[in-house]
């Protein structure tokens, strides 16, 4: 895993063979990235990194100078990896990690409105995959004027959702952008 930016800008980190992750490529990463560069002042930004797996899109935001990170991640041993990277780079008061569901997060924090940013990367076999945009809009966890992105398989088309802003492919990894 590398980060492309910011304070640990060209940083390698070697995630455990074990891990049962798909994430998200560096060639889309970089790409995400320069989008989000022009539409966001990563300073003092909060962000959320739901289904976060190997913490990557979270350690790019921490790295870029996020005030607040939180990356939600269900399984033990993917959450322990990244609470691991987070106090190895001391970081624990800008990086928190949540072992837990997705959906139980959204539930207990809804309508809290605490992030600018939320990205999520869930499996590509979710069930609910096609509503985690209503879901997440629902939840009310974004500000006002909040993104969330979510990463998905090409089978998926987000165009008509009211809150629907941009779409982007690179190779097999899509993103949608909504406010």
């Amino acid at each position: 895993m590398r980060v492309i930016r910011g304070k640990y800008r060209h940083r390698r980190f070697d995630v455990p063979k074990s891990f049962n992750a798909r994430p998200t490529t560096d060639f889309a990463k970089e790409n995400l990235f320069n989008i989000l560069s022009n539409r966001l002042d990563f300073e003092g930004l909060t962000a959320a990194d739901l289904f976060s797996g190997t913490g990557s899109i979270a350690l790019e935001l921490v790295s870029r100078g996020c005030a607040s990170v939180t990356s939600v991640e269900k399984r033990r041993e993917h959450a322990a990896f990244i609470r691991d990277l987070s106090r190895r780079l001391n970081e624990e008061s800008t990086w928190r990690i949540m072992e837990t569901d997705v959906f139980l997060f959204l539930q207990r924090n809804k309508n809290s409105r605490c992030f600018d940013f939320v990205f999520a990367d869930p499996p590509y076999m979710l069930d609910r995959l096609d509503t985690l945009p209503d879901t997440i809009m629902e939840s009310n966890i974004l500000t006002e004027d909040g993104l969330f992105i979510l990463e998905h398989p090409k089978d998926f088309d987000f165009s008509t959702h009211p809150r629907f802003v941009d779409h982007r492919a690179y190779g097999s990894v899509n993103f949608t952008f909504f406010r």
